[in-house]
């Protein structure tokens, strides 16, 4: 039975992907198969391997002592303030560790231990599936420099691309997170799901990519060789603090956007509910609940697993998550794999604001031609996230 959802969750990405793709004669078949058994390769070991499941135990080991490390700083400051017992400050436990997340990422970056990881893995990904140096270099950093910060690492690049190549790197920009914010997210979900839909979103953004946007690299294609993966010579100190700021400011903007969303969404189930009789969320469950059981979640949870779909990307992964946390007790251990596999990415309407205004801020041109294919990028990321919550689901 896991068989026939995985063929029915794919054939939902392909069949959409299709219907929207730029090119149909020339989709990318070899590419796909070769990404595709990859994905199955790392999830089996992620998560069906004794070897997998320890290593996933250790990442989410590790991200848990770092929290509690981070939460050395947010004491220092906040401990001050009179919380209620028993009571879990969302801002102070789950955000405010990104601070401490970031100084780290800067610190990595600053000795160039994450431009090596990033190149190499990249170079090894091109050589694997082919998709050019630039395309696989950049669907790994992205996963984990975040942005906007990534697009700064090929800014000299961005105004030479035409829309088939921006199209693919502002995919895998959506359908990615950054490092900062992996531990934030195992607070809410289980954090070999996180790490596992890391991985396989990669090759996810890629493989939809191959069917919405194919065409073929030159021989003269941008050479991983020739883009800086580090960063710009500055003080180890002014880094660390510039990468802090960062982090705060990442915080801060989650924080406010939480206030809204969610404010925004009780808004409109209880509107919903007063004239309709169904809440907002419960409404838009239905709609996404035919898609949820192709990807192979249990009828039964159905319709709460596509409220949080259209939830996520209505608002962000953050809102979604929290709601997934509050109500994960109530759905199958299936269907906590797949929708916490899928939460894991940006690929949200706020993200597309992001996107287009960090590579406006680098190039006008490219900027307005991001602009142009906004909805479809969005729907290339969420299909991405069908496909990694799909091959997830066929483990469970």
């Amino acid at each position: 039975m896991q068989f026939l959802f995985l063929i029915t969750g794919l054939a939902f990405v392909f069949i959409i992907g299709w219907l929207v793709s730029n090119d149909r004669k020339h989709i990318k078949y070899r590419k796909m198969a070769v990404m595709f058994i990859l994905q199955l390769i790392i999830s089996f070991l992620c998560l069906k391997t004794s070897g997998g499941v320890s290593t996933m135990a250790a990442i989410s080991n590790f991200f848990s002592w770092l929290m509690v490390q981070a939460a050395g700083g947010v004491n220092f400051v906040f401990g001050g303030l009179v919380i209620q017992k028993g009571a879990s400050v969302f801002f102070l436990n789950v955000l405010m560790p990104i601070v401490f997340i970031s100084a780290l990422v800067g610190i990595l970056n600053y000795l160039k231990i994450l431009p090596f990881i990033i190149k190499w893995t990249g170079f090894i990904l091109n050589k694997l599936a082919g998709m050019g140096e630039l395309e696989s270099y950049f669907a790994v950093s992205t996963a984990i420099l975040g942005q906007p910060e990534v697009f700064l690492t090929i800014k000299d690049i961005i105004p030479k691309l035409d829309e088939k190549r921006l199209y693919t790197i502002c995919a895998s920009a959506m359908s990615a997170v950054s490092a900062a914010v992996l531990a934030s997210y195992m607070q809410l979900v289980p954090g070999k799901f996180v790490v596992t839909a890391v991985f396989l979103n990669i090759l996810s953004a890629l493989i939809v990519s191959c069917i919405v946007n194919p065409y073929d690299v030159s021989a003269e294609d941008i050479s991983i060789n020739n883009i800086e993966t580090g960063i710009e010579k500055e003080p180890f100190f002014q880094v660390v603090g510039n990468y802090i700021q960062d982090g705060f400011k990442l915080a801060v903007t989650v924080a406010a956007m939480l206030i809204g969303f969610v404010a925004l969404i009780t808004f409109l189930n209880n509107t919903f509910a007063l004239i309709f009789h169904i809440s907002f969320t419960n409404f838009l469950g239905y709609i996404f609940a035919p898609i949820a059981y192709l990807m192979g979640v249990p009828a039964a949870d159905i319709t709460k697993v596509g409220g949080l779909m259209a939830t996520k990307i209505l608002t962000n992964e953050f809102v979604a998550l929290g709601e997934l946390n509050k109500i994960a007790a109530t759905l199958s251990p299936k269907a906590n794999a797949i929708i916490s596999s899928y939460l894991v990415s940006f690929a949200n309407f706020s993200v597309i604001g992001i996107i287009t205004g960090s590579i406006r801020s680098i190039s006008q041109k490219s900027g307005t031609l991001v602009s142009k294919f906004s909805m479809k990028l969005l729907l290339g990321a969420t299909l991405a996230s069908i496909l990694t919550g799909t091959i997830v689901g066929l483990y469970f």
